[in-house]
């Protein structure tokens, strides 16, 4: 197999800006060189690479798109080839850089006091501490407003009783956004992992992010300070908006994942003979290029405008859920169709494509489903909400 060649068939990086390309060329790079040898010993002992941590913060992407004194101020469409570039290595390292991002740094910056953003967010950007998000429940899931965790007054602070789970960076954590239920009303809280009645498990026995530190989140009267609360994050809607920032990464990330897989399917084809010829040279396979090659040049297009309408500050969550639903499903999709080029060498970790089709099993599911996106886009249409 030849270096990797990343599909631009409609030449699109003819539009990207000069810094775009640097921030893409400088994580590609980075992946290459030092995540993608270790991806299939993560996989196989089912751990994620936290030595990678620093060096990922040193590149600038932990809260690359805020403005806060000492944050990088990026554009949103550089920030999504970064996170195109990460999970074209793994779901699980894109997975860990969006939490820390858009569900931990976002929520500060937005909704967080000054004391809040002095002490979390310098030493995040660093690395020096990990953050999660505590939303998704054993039974609220695509119904988030259903929780069942709650936080009640006690003296000058509150505490805090519920369970959360599938939560990205849980037990590697030094933060976690915690949302829960307060007088009936939903609001966010930042709670240290080593509060008292705080515990973190490790999720295992995974098919799909083995790579990922995936976990369930146990309070029991977690008592925290009257300052623990985010001041800004009143309501569903906070913590929906903040999903937004994470399905934005999502939507591009997904692309480098059906790269990898285009792109080993490809060479693939190309050196593997039967009856006397390389299969890329069969109709059905070359169709099968052909298909997978259009639906990444369409989901290309499709994120950078979406990446350009959150620059102009234009971007709405139903532009973000059309591009996060699209994008999984035809990565899903091209994963699928290089495993079957790739025959039985499909399920080897010597390929990437297993790994990566497994991944997207989930990331098809998470942060919003297919149909729940689906429902977000058609009400938007029809004006009509049929989620409920």
């Amino acid at each position: 197999m030849g270096p990797y060649e990343a599909l631009d068939f409609y030449h699109l990086d003819d539009l990207l800006t000069d810094d775009e390309r640097q921030v893409r060329d400088t994580v590609r790079r980075f992946g290459e060189q030092e995540l993608l040898p270790k991806m299939a010993d993560c996989v196989n002992e089912g751990r994620f690479p936290t030595e990678c941590i620093k060096p990922l913060a040193a590149l600038g992407l932990f809260g690359a798109t805020l403005t806060e004194p000492g944050l990088p101020g990026t554009s949103h469409t550089a920030y999504g080839l970064a996170m195109q570039e990460l999970e074209r290595i793994d779901s699980g390292i894109r997975s860990f850089a969006s939490v820390q991002s858009a569900l931990v740094m976002y929520p500060i910056a937005t909704y967080g006091s000054a004391e809040q953003k002095a002490r979390w967010l310098g030493p995040l950007h660093r690395g020096e501490a990990i953050g999660c998000f505590g939303l998704t429940e054993p039974n609220h899931g695509s119904d988030p407003g259903g929780m069942t965790t709650r936080a009640e007054r006690v003296g000058d602070g509150f505490r805090l009783n519920g369970v959360k789970t599938w939560i990205t960076n849980g037990h590697i954590a030094q933060v976690a956004v915690v949302w829960a239920k307060l007088d009936d009303e939903i609001a966010g809280f930042l709670v240290p992992t080593d509060t008292p009645g705080f515990t973190a498990n490790p999720i295992g026995g995974k098919f799909s992010m083995r790579a990922s530190a995936t976990s369930e989140l146990v309070l029991d009267g977690a008592a925290v300070g009257a300052d623990a609360i985010l001041p800004g994050a009143v309501g569903l809607k906070a913590a929906l908006a903040c999903l937004s920032q994470a399905r934005f990464g999502i939507a591009f990330g997904v692309i480098g994942a059906a790269q990898a897989c285009f792109d080993e399917a490809r060479q693939y084809a190309l050196d593997r003979v039967q009856f006397g010829k390389p299969i890329a040279s069969f109709q059905l396979v070359q169709n099968k290029l052909v298909t997978m090659a259009t639906e990444i040049t369409k989901a290309q297009w499709l994120a950078w405008r979406l990446g350009k309408l959150h620059d102009a500050g234009r971007a709405k969550h139903f532009h973000i859920s059309m591009a996060k639903r699209n994008n999984a499903a035809i990565a899903l999709d091209i994963a699928r169709s290089a495993r079957d080029i790739l025959g039985a060498n499909g399920i080897s970790y010597e390929y990437q494509t297993a790994r990566h089709l497994t991944n997207l099993e989930t990331v098809y599911t998470y942060e919003g489903t297919h149909d729940i996106h689906g429902l977000i886009v058609g009400k938007e249409l029809t004006g009509i909400d049929a989620i409920s």
